[in-house]
């Protein structure tokens, strides 16, 4: 450990307000807004590489991936790898400080990994030490032995851990040898279930805060509860159900026994929190079975729901279910965004929440209640025998949908006659129309898909100006339901796949993928423009379409939006006032996660995993990429 490593932990965190990204929302309330403005309009061209680190542990092919986003305090840069061993680095540098490996002295007979087994990046702890303080200086008395610097890091096999930030070492005082088997502390048996986080826990004061990834299959799955963990010891706190037990608030949505060893309605995406308020926000998922839902009539609550608990307790302080008995696997896919909106000459402390359905929910902070008008549409009734789909779904007037509501004939791909030709015979076997129709026997096309919309990738929110920055994708799916007699459920879904032409291109009109710019005070849309190109069929005289696109926006007080994600592997900068792009970079491989930007010794840097692969297939990488300017 370095001299210069161990002084800039005796200092303050506070000192480094402006210059760090603490969490991997850069705030506890996730805006990923930064008061950074050394790289601006006028310079990002500029922008070279600083420094590249390689994890090294990146697979074949299109194998793996990488969705972490940095964590920057004290100059030191804190990342978890492809396959979720933690490494601080010196973050001006990228040089190696320490590494963690979580799998070297942890050999299970069998680990079942939620989420593909990624995961999006730790937290920083910092808090009083319960032991007196030996007599020295004044900054020796309150900081040496007074005060403990933790990364802690929930992993997709169902632990908890924690180390010490200097060293890379298990605290031996948290749970067993510095790590908490989350499977342990349940009312059911999870020895054999998916079950554990991709998403960073979050911290309030002293406690840890964990949403949990678990199957959502019709198999047998694990509960989705928020869980509270002593950042000291490891010892549970509290936790919230999820899914209502009896005489539990909601425990009535679900028709008769049908909560009981329920699995899903799950906060996945992670948690965000109001530190003045001492309130911790979740979003949840669908209920197990994704796709059927005659075994749980009702709404189902809490899935598919904005919830805000007290953090100190785990206690419901209000909800908002924003679909009513998913049978889409339409997951609410990340936290919600802490922000503020004007209206009426006075500021509102709200939340945001994206959605797959590509609808953005505005919440008063304080009540739950929606800021814009929502109204109450009908939906398509299910063909499924014993299925009953929700009579109706919310939709909010403002801000306007995102992406297509469904999908119609009028819809189908237009980059060549060939292509239409193709997608307008194919449709003629499938079943297809607006926004909520349910799954059937029958193929039928799912518009928004399942990587929205919004997707997990979430927004940031710039306080200037009001307004939200958020990717989207115009991708769609088609599925169908299959009889399974030999299984103990009914059906089983047919896939994941895509909808697409001979060519391998979506089979709607672009643009497939696009950046956009939301007024929040007005509930608006500012601007939008495509995200990502393929190459090729510009070539061809096709106008940029757009890609899909993985890993989200930051948004700095420099005037800029940096992204990467989109399917060419580029980086870019845009100017947030009008969209325009103003630096591109291209990657060593995708970069599907959300960047993160900080500051040392006065030069600003911006980071990113570029790790390929995963859901959008392309090259696997291994490598994380800084920049700065000359």
């Amino acid at each position: 450990m370095t001299k210069l490593f161990a002084l800039l932990l005796l200092l303050s965190p506070s000192a480094f307000a402006q210059t760090d990204w603490p969490n991997t929302g850069n705030d506890k309330g996730a805006t990923r807004y930064s008061t950074i403005k050394q790289i601006n309009r006028g310079n990002v061209k500029n922008l070279k590489v600083a420094w590249t680190y390689n994890t090294g542990d990146a697979g074949p092919g299109n194998t793996t991936t990488m969705q972490c986003t940095p964590v920057v305090v004290n100059g030191v840069m804190y990342v978890t790898t492809v396959k979720s061993k933690i490494v601080a680095l010196d973050a001006a540098t990228g040089r190696e400080i320490w590494k963690y490996d979580p799998y070297a002295d942890y050999a299970p007979a069998k680990i079942y990994h939620a989420g593909g087994g990624v995961n999006r990046g730790v937290a920083y702890w910092e808090g009083s030490s319960p032991r007196p303080v030996a007599s020295g200086s004044a900054l020796r008395a309150s900081r040496d032995g007074s005060k403990t610097a933790r990364i802690l890091a929930a992993t997709a096999d169902g632990r908890l851990i924690s180390l010490d930030a200097r060293t890379g070492k298990p605290d031996p005082s948290f749970g067993k040898n510095g790590a908490v088997d989350l499977r342990e502390g349940m009312d059911r048996d999870l020895r054999e279930l998916t079950y554990g986080a991709t998403a960073p826990p979050a911290i309030f004061e002293d406690i840890v805060i964990v949403g949990f990834s678990v199957g959502e299959g019709p198999a047998p799955s694990a509960p989705g509860d928020v869980r509270a963990f002593d950042a000291r010891t490891g010892r549970q706190l509290w936790s919230f159900h999820t899914v209502p037990r009896p005489g539990e608030f909601g425990h009535e949505t679900w028709a008769k026994d049908s909560w009981r060893d329920r699995g899903g309605a799950n906060p996945w995406s992670g948690v965000t929190i109001d530190t003045k308020r001492g309130l911790a926000f979740v979003a949840t998922g669908s209920a197990a079975f994704d796709f059927y839902g005659a075994d749980r009539h009702g709404d189902n609550l809490f899935a598919n729901s904005v919830i805000a608990l007290d953090a100190r307790t785990g206690k419901r302080v209000w909800h908002y279910q924003i679909i009513k008995h998913d049978i889409w696997d339409y997951d609410l896919p990340y936290p919600p965004i802490l922000i503020t909106r004007a209206r009426n000459g006075r500021k509102i402390d709200a939340v945001a929440q994206v959605t797959k359905t590509g609808y953005l929910f505005i919440f008063d902070r304080v009540t739950g209640k929606p800021l814009f008008e929502v109204i109450e549409r009908p939906a398509p009734a299910s063909n499924v025998p014993g299925e009953k789909a929700a009579e109706t779904q919310r939709i909010p007037v403002k801000p306007p949908a995102l992406v297509p509501q469904g999908f119609t004939e009028e819809l189908v791909t237009d980059i060549s006659k060939a292509s239409r030709e193709y997608v307008l015979n194919q449709i003629k076997e499938m079943r297809h129309g607006p926004i909520f129709t349910p799954l059937d026997v029958k193929k039928t096309v799912v518009l928004p898909g399942l990587h929205g919309g919004f997707s997990w990738a979430g927004a940031s929110f710039d306080p200037e100006t009001g307004t939200l920055y958020a990717n989207t994708n115009n991708i769609p799916r088609v599925m169908n339901l299959i009889p399974t007699p030999d299984k103990p459920w009914p059906y089983r879904v047919s896939g994941y796949d895509r909808f697409v032409d001979q060519e391998g291109y979506p089979a709607v009109k672009p643009p497939w993928g696009l950046l956009n710019a939301i007024d929040v005070n007005r509930g608006e849309v500012s601007w939008k423009t495509t995200l990502g190109e393929y190459a090729e069929l510009t070539a061809r005289g096709v106008p940029p379409t757009g890609t899909e696109s993985l890993g989200g926006t930051i948004v700095t007080a420099g005037g800029l939006v940096f992204i990467g994600g989109s399917k060419d592997e580029k980086f870019r900068a845009f100017d947030k006032t009008n969209g325009k792009a103003l630096w591109e970079y291209k990657l060593p491989a995708g970069g599907y996660a959300t960047p993160s930007t900080y500051a040392v010794n006065g030069k600003q840097f911006v980071v990113i995993a570029a790790g390929g692969g995963g859901k959008l297939a392309t090259r696997s990488g291994d490598t994380f990429v800084a920049f700065s300017l000359p």
